[in-house]
């Protein structure tokens, strides 16, 4: 069974940092856990309780712990960042690889000093935001995040996406060294579990140099893995082995990348360490774990790779863009009779059974179309290209090599005749997103009504079991059929005169305002910021609808307001104007999929969204 890591701290093994944080079990886990999100709202005692502050709904709250499975592939490397304290800097995806460490004397390795421990910057008690947004009723529990990060030049230090929050300050603790340090996040790479941080400190970087990153190992080199895991609180170092390179999925990005998979010990506080070769360039980034009673020993590293095309993205464009998608359900094609029946002459190629609305691939790919070659590399019928020297790797790994906005060429089959097309590649967009951007959900209270987007953190922490068959199908299964849509919910009721009647309606879906029918959490704010009618009329799942008052629900939302400790009736991103995503509203017309939208869950083999 996998299981999340639980108290996530950084510290530093001279170059390397330890970070802290919350735990779950589960089959696959990750080695530092984040904090968990929840709603639970509750009215306000009419006395002011300094021990249960109300939250302010702008605030950030904690994440919750995901589980990681194995299996992504690698390519090459790159060089550390520059020294701190060069002027000239270098580019965060070069490689140096002018020394070699003994491996008998890694405990010497001035290396060690790249690896610092941290901890996120917080009071000794924190307020749980639940389910969505805020939380009336304040919960406190101790903040414990353990994880490392390692310095890799310029005055940056790098880690996993799951260690630290958005706009999170962390301490950083090196190692041998008392004193603690603000580190700022610059920025987090969800999909690839990768964070970056700064400090501005000098005394920090003085006598610590930058890893040197390396390439991709082969299969049976020796790998380290440093850290500060539980069990003690110095360093800890352990050896093994590269048991598999491969294709593998993140659990916290729910993405698939290349990825390592190593026999050495990693445990709840190794999140965000290096793995080193034997020459001590570093390898990748140690961040999920599998576990279950068949299995031992199986622990996963982002490869170097994956970090250089991160610290890339991160360069061109002075954010993260996140990795493109081709947009595509795909099927293998080992079977010789649906080879023939398709018209594939040759032993090659996967049929394409679904294409994503929101993708560039649906103006040039068809259903039935059958992808022989990408960027002239020739796919197998198993969905597999070359990789190295005489190995294959799933075909998606090609599409991971490149950026968002970069243009591939396909060759394809379509009833027999070969074309050549070429598709825009861009970041996939989720109907049910598996994070919320900024950490903050966006929502709006209408009379004591709460409305927010459905997200896989709302589902899987308040209301998994009450959510319905329905919703949670659509959920699992739609695909957004333009960019923008979003699945908008009642997610809880504050009861009060104006809303008797409907306190029961949690975590229903609503589909049309006025007889409109609904986008977005925007479009809805919107849709009731124009409306003029006397009445607020609400469509729900099931034909349920609920009736307001406008001139009592808008009398009625300031005393919910100011009853419930709540700042405003909405998220500041709906306080922007509203623009429209789509023009033709035909596209609203399409259902449920007939497919999960998530490679974890689909069953078959056969079947894998690129």
């Amino acid at each position: 069974m996998a299981v999340s890591v639980a108290n996530c701290s950084f510290s530093v093994l001279n170059a390397s940092v330890k970070l802290q944080s919350s735990c779950v079990s589960s089959p696959w886990c990750f080695v530092a856990a984040s904090q968990k999100k929840s709603l639970n709202l509750k009215r306000k005692s009419s006395r002011s309780d300094s021990s249960s502050p109300i939250l302010n709904p702008e605030k950030n709250y904690p994440g919750r712990v995901r589980d990681d499975s194995p299996n992504p592939p690698q390519k090459m490397a790159f060089k550390a960042f520059g020294s701190p304290k060069k002027e000239k800097k270098e580019p965060l995806s070069d490689f140096s690889r002018d020394q070699q460490t003994d491996p008998g004397k890694i405990h010497d390795a001035s290396f060690l000093n790249a690896v610092f421990r941290n901890e996120l910057l917080s009071s000794s008690s924190i307020t749980l935001l639940a389910s969505s947004f805020f939380e009336l009723q304040a919960k406190t529990m101790e903040l414990a995040l353990e994880g490392i990060a390692f310095m890799i030049g310029d005055g940056k230090l790098l880690t996993n996406a799951h260690c630290v929050e958005h706009d999170t300050q962390v301490k950083v603790k090196r190692r041998g060294d008392d004193r603690k340090y603000v580190a700022k996040v610059l920025v987090r790479g969800v999909d690839c579990d990768i964070a970056l941080l700064s400090v501005e400190s000098e005394d920090f970087w003085k006598g610590a140099e930058p890893l040197r990153l390396g390439h991709l190992p082969r299969l049976q080199d020796s790998v380290t893995v440093v850290g500060y895991p539980l069990g003690g609180d110095t360093i800890s170092v352990t050896k093994g082995v590269v048991s598999r390179i491969e294709v593998t999925s993140y659990a916290h990005g729910s993405s698939d990348l290349l990825g390592i998979q190593i026999d050495a010990a990693i445990n709840p506080g190794n999140s965000g360490g290096p793995a080193f070769n034997d020459q001590g360039e570093c390898i990748g980034v140690a961040f999920q774990v599998y576990r279950s009673e068949e299995t031992e020993n199986i622990g996963y590293v982002i490869p170097t790779t994956v970090v250089s095309h991160f610290l890339t993205d991160y360069e061109r464009n002075g954010k993260y863009t996140g990795y493109p998608c081709l947009g595509v359900l795909l099927q293998k094609l080992e079977n010789p009779a649906l080879r023939e029946c398709l018209k594939v002459p040759t032993n090659e190629g996967v049929l394409v059974r679904r294409v994503e609305p929101t993708s560039d691939a649906s103006k040039v790919l068809k259903e039935g179309d059958v992808i022989v070659s990408f960027d002239d590399l020739h796919v197998g019928c198993e969905g597999t290209v070359p990789f190295r020297s005489s190995e294959r790797i799933a075909f998606r790994y090609l599409i991971s090599q490149k950026f968002a906005g970069d243009i591939a060429e396909l060759g394809i089959i379509r009833a027999g005749e070969h074309k050549k097309v070429q598709v825009v590649l861009r970041p996939r967009v989720h109907l049910v997103p598996y994070h919320i951007d900024g950490g903050q959900p966006s929502y709006i209270i209408v009379a004591g009504l709460v409305f927010t987007p459905l997200s896989e953190p709302l589902i899987e922490e308040e209301c998994e079991d009450t959510i319905g068959l329905k919703l949670l199908t659509k959920a699992r299964y739609s695909v957004a059929r333009f960019r923008g849509e979003q699945i908008v919910i009642l997610s809880q009721v504050l009861a009060n005169e104006v809303n008797i009647g409907y306190e029961d309606m949690n975590n229903q879906q609503v589909l049309k305002f006025n007889g409109i029918p609904i986008r977005n959490i925007h479009h809805l704010a919107h849709l009731i910021d124009m409306c003029k009618d006397k009445y607020l009329v609400f469509e729900f799942e099931d034909n349920y609808v609920a009736v307001l008052e406008r001139e009592a629900s808008n009398s009625a939302s300031l005393c919910i307001l100011k009853d419930y400790g709540i700042p405003s009736e909405r998220s500041a991103d709906l306080l922007e104007p509203y623009v429209d995503p789509i023009d033709d509203t035909q596209a609203l017309d399409q259902g449920i999929g007939d497919s999960p939208v998530s490679n974890l869950e689909i069953g078959f083999d056969g079947l894998v969204w690129a």
